[in-house]
């Protein structure tokens, strides 16, 4: 059990770090907040629950896959090369394409009701 507490506690610390040193890591967590909070007040069912936590979850799992993968090509590479570049671009485009399919999951699960309680 201590072993799994302790590795629990990195993994918050890598949390945290990322939170803490990631804009865009900030920007996803600010956009599921406000998510959230839209999905509460829209009265939503626990399969939209599910569907909206399981997409928000993604992009912050890839942001914080992409934090990993910038920081070991950092180490690995501390200077400009053309393979670091396209690491770390492929790991930025793998945050864009999950944001992306957010986007599109929650405009289709919170269009709907939305529309109907402001035309209401």
């Amino acid at each position: 059990m201590r072993h799994f507490l302790r590795s629990v506690g990195y993994a918050a610390q890598g949390f945290g770090f990322a939170v803490r040193t990631e804009r865009h890591m900030k920007v996803h967590l600010g956009a599921a907040a406000a998510v959230f909070v839209l999905a509460a007040l829209l009265d939503l069912s626990p399969l939209e629950w599910a569907v909206l936590i399981g997409v928000c979850s993604l992009v912050i799992a890839m942001e914080l896959m992409n934090t990993a993968i910038e920081k070991a090509v950092d180490l690995t590479m501390p200077q400009r090369h053309p393979l670091a570049k396209t690491a770390k671009d492929a790991a930025a485009a793998a945050v864009l394409v999950t944001a992306i399919f957010a986007v599109v999951v929650g405009i289709l699960i919170l269009g709907p009701p939305l529309l109907e309680t402001l035309t209401r």
